[in-house]
């Protein structure tokens, strides 16, 4: 939800803004908005995650392990320390980008630093302990999955807030703005799904390694709930783009359209609500082990 937002003002929400610039301020003030909220979130949330491996690194009690000795044990010895510093830096640097968002620098700094952020999160799961050329693929699968995620789910928030804009404000700027904005994402979906598809199958055969592990253990089982609850997004994002996106095309006075806006809105919400529920059950599947070691 930090990168997703500004993944989608670059690649989509910009080129489509053109010459609007009231639309312009409002989409970059909810992106920064946005950006910000899931910044502080993902910050703290890190801050948590350091505090519970140090007291499962050490064997102690949550409260005994809470001193600089242990905690700095991991950060400076352990590659989860390594990667929450280099996380870090990153954050800060981030956050003075943002800080600093009028400048277009500033705009493609945040971008850069933001896609590191959520990529080397691919060191702390699973494929950051896989070994050799396996553990390469692995990893090269794992940090293009969470970029994909990130562009796919992340960017969901800032289209149902422009789709939402438009539908209040039915001038003629607008209604071309969100079709044009729900054309882009229809793109950006169709290639964040398509690669997502390809890295899970990847991911899949190095944790899981037959059907038989993934109708057995318990990470398959949560594994196919995952894909169950991704085919449903699915369904929700083929209505968007092949029914829902054309009838924008309509004259802004028509009902059609503004009846579509609803609708597209109505459906990334309920994608979004889909994709907090798969990054649920990505945590709980972080915390098992795989499907292949449980044969």
């Amino acid at each position: 939800m930090t990168a997703g937002p500004l993944i989608f003002r670059a690649v989509l929400a910009e080129p489509a803004l053109g010459s609007t610039p009231v639309a312009t301020t409002v989409v970059r003030s909810q992106v920064l908005r946005i950006a910000w909220m899931s910044l502080a979130i993902a910050v703290a949330s890190g801050v948590i995650w350091l505090q519970l491996q140090a007291a499962s690194t050490s064997g102690l009690p949550f409260g005994e392990a809470m001193t600089s000795d242990t905690l700095l044990t991991v950060l400076n010895e352990t590659q989860f320390g390594l990667v929450s510093k280099v996380r870090f830096v990153l954050a800060v640097i981030l956050a003075a980008c943002l800080a600093f968002d009028r400048f277009t620098q500033a705009r493609w700094l945040a971008l850069g630093s933001v896609v590191g952020f959520i990529a080397a999160m691919a060191w702390t799961g699973h494929a950051g302990s896989t070994l050799g050329e396996m553990g390469n693929l692995h990893l090269t699968a794992d940090v293009l999955h969470l970029i994909a995620a990130a562009a796919w789910i992340g960017g969901l928030m800032p289209l149902a807030l422009l789709l939402a804009a438009a539908r209040r404000n039915q001038v003629f700027a607008w209604a071309s703005l969100a079709r044009d904005a729900a054309q882009r994402f229809s793109t950006l979906g169709i290639i964040s799904v398509g690669t997502l598809l390809v890295t899970g199958i990847v991911n899949a055969w190095i944790l899981v390694g037959s059907f038989h592990a993934l109708l057995i253990t318990e990470y398959g089982r949560l594994l196919m709930l995952k894909i169950a609850i991704f085919a449903i997004m699915l369904v929700f994002a083929a209505a968007n783009r092949f029914w829902l996106t054309p009838r924008l095309a309509f004259s802004s006075e028509n009902e059609a359209q503004l009846k579509a806006l609803r609708q597209l809105r109505r459906n990334s919400l309920i994608e979004i609500a889909l994709g907090f529920t798969i990054f649920a059950i990505v945590g709980a599947l972080g915390t098992l082990h795989p499907a292949i070691h449980g044969l």
